[in-house]
């Protein structure tokens, strides 16, 4: 089913690879008016030029880490989108290792980006979204619902994004609606870089991950992108504050 969002305005930050290249994508698919977020001017005006609807993208580059660049990051976009309806908090970054890989530097970079940039780009974002009784879609992940060897870290990110996004949907309701998605393995660039080609023996990793849902597969970012397009739609009015797994059956039980 084609979901219509015509002129609606999105904000995807880390929108320029892996799931928020997808959700971009689908997001352009059903019309909407797209500012796609990536680090840097460069890799923004890349994903611009390799997506190919110069007209309804923005460039809204700049980095979720820092509070004051998710207040950027987000004026920006209003500014030129002339407002906002969605905003899908999609920036990540992912590492495994036993705890003692980890010191303050790798923890503070994985909760700046995973947690507090999330945080921060609501923020920032809260009032244009009252204005237009807008939704957010929070990125997290199965492993924000179980716990994982060798993601600590990740699973402290994650965790807190699936808690914060129920405790926003409470806070904001009834103008903005809040939910998360938690996926399983993604075929993105990151899982194949920091997961898989990492590994001793890659082909056998890659098989793990596969192993690992009972659906013995992992997702596509197009996969996960129809379920953020879903929850942004008017399909979903009456949805807040879920965690909506997509992940082959991982957290099952």
């Amino acid at each position: 089913m084609q979901v219509d969002l015509k002129d609606k305005r999105v904000l995807v930050t880390g929108g320029t690879r892996g799931i928020g290249r997808g959700a971009v994508e689908a997001f352009l698919d059903s019309g909407a008016l797209v500012a796609i977020n990536g680090r840097t001017t460069e890799s923004t005006a890349k994903a611009i030029a390799e997506l190919g609807n110069a007209e309804r993208l923005i460039s809204a580059p700049g980095d979720v880490a820092t509070a004051a660049g998710c207040e950027a990051i987000v004026n920006n976009a209003i500014k030129d989108l002339g407002g906002l309806d969605i905003l899908v908090n999609s920036a990540g970054v992912a590492r495994l290792g036993p705890i003692e890989d980890f010191d303050e530097a790798a923890w503070d970079q994985m909760l700046n980006i995973n947690l507090r940039g999330t945080f921060f780009c609501i923020r920032a974002a809260l009032s244009a979204l009252r204005e237009s009784n807008g939704n957010i879609i929070n990125l997290a992940s199965d492993v924000g619902l179980i716990g994982a060897s060798d993601l600590v870290v990740y699973c402290a990110s994650k965790g807190g994004v699936v808690n914060m996004t129920r405790a926003m949907a409470l806070e904001f309701a009834p103008e903005v609606r809040v939910n998360c998605v938690c996926p399983g393995y993604v075929d993105t660039d990151m899982v194949r870089r920091d997961g898989i080609e990492r590994a001793s023996d890659p082909a056998a990793e890659e098989q793990s991950l596969v192993d690992e849902a009972p659906l013995k597969r992992i997702a596509t970012p197009a996969e996960i992108a129809s379920a953020i397009v879903y929850l942004a739609a008017d399909d979903a009015r009456f949805v807040t504050g879920a965690a909506f797994q997509i992940d082959g059956g991982t957290t099952a039980g």
